[in-house]
């Protein structure tokens, strides 16, 4: 039992120390990009001291548009997370608590929002929606609540089953204080797993998107430079400099996000 908890929590400090190390480089991109991201120059150069990660068909530096993508990719992924941590726990503790024709009701529609296959919705909002990060956050955040809004529904429902609960419903004491001094606080195991998952998910969802053209314009993120690596023939001309490290950038960003909502899913159970 003790091996197993040390394990966790060795889990736990590895995927905090990979969030923060990406924090750290998307906050101080401009210190750490040697050149500027849009700068143009001799095009298809390979790795040198000068250019780390060679340069793209235009000239640009690959290891700059790297360090600055990491400000994109992590931004995306972080406020799409709070948009649906917040959302699904905002509907979760209305349906949870309130119970009856309104429970029905948020559930009805969470099995429906479900049952819509979220890549081809959120490419459709994209294609709607005007082209910017904010667009891009919107449409992931509108497809990627319901997995929360279940999960912590369930938990609210059991919650709302003890003794003590009951009893403060029984005493008068006003709904608000018992979501919020009483419930909400049980539920932060959970929505540290949930929370810590939809970054993950966010975060690939916009690579997805992004590599298949509909990311973000005039700001590349980890997505965008993949896309433009794929689509400019950098396998056909031996280019791995240009398209691995995004891939490894998003698969270890993805990766520490997932160990932090493994810790949180262990402390739940």
């Amino acid at each position: 039992m003790r091996k197993h908890k040390k394990r966790v929590h060795v889990a736990a400090w590895a995927g905090a120390a990979v969030i923060l190390f990406f924090v750290v480089v998307a906050i101080f991109a401009g210190q750490i990009a040697p050149h500027d991201p849009s700068a143009l120059g001799p095009a298809y150069l390979a790795p040198s001291q000068e250019h780390l990660l060679g340069t793209n068909d235009l000239g640009q530096d690959i290891f700059s548009e790297l360090v600055f993508g990491t400000r994109v990719s992590l931004l995306i992924g972080v406020f799409s997370a709070l948009i649906v941590t917040i959302v699904g726990t905002v509907l979760a503790l209305i349906s949870g608590y309130m119970g009856g024709k309104t429970d029905r009701l948020i559930t009805a529609v969470t099995n429906i929002a479900m049952a819509v296959p979220s890549l081809p919705l959120t490419m459709l909002l994209i294609a709607y929606l005007k082209s910017g990060m904010f667009s891009l956050i919107i449409a992931i955040s509108i497809t990627a609540w319901t997995g929360t809004a279940r999960i912590l529904r369930s938990r609210v429902r059991q919650i709302c089953e003890m003794p003590y609960i009951k009893i403060e419903k029984t005493m008068g004491v006003k709904t608000p204080v018992i979501l919020l001094k009483h419930i909400l606080p049980n539920l932060k195991d959970i929505l540290l797993t949930r929370a810590a998952l939809s970054v993950s998910s966010a975060m690939m969802t916009e690579s997805g998107l992004s590599f298949l053209g509909l990311g973000t314009y005039g700001q590349k993120s980890w997505g965008n430079i993949l896309h433009f690596a794929f689509f400019r023939n950098s396998i056909l001309r031996g280019q791995v400099w240009w398209y691995l490290p995004p891939i490894l950038c998003i698969s270890i960003a993805v990766m520490g996000f997932m160990l932090i909502g493994y810790y949180g899913q262990q402390r739940a159970e």
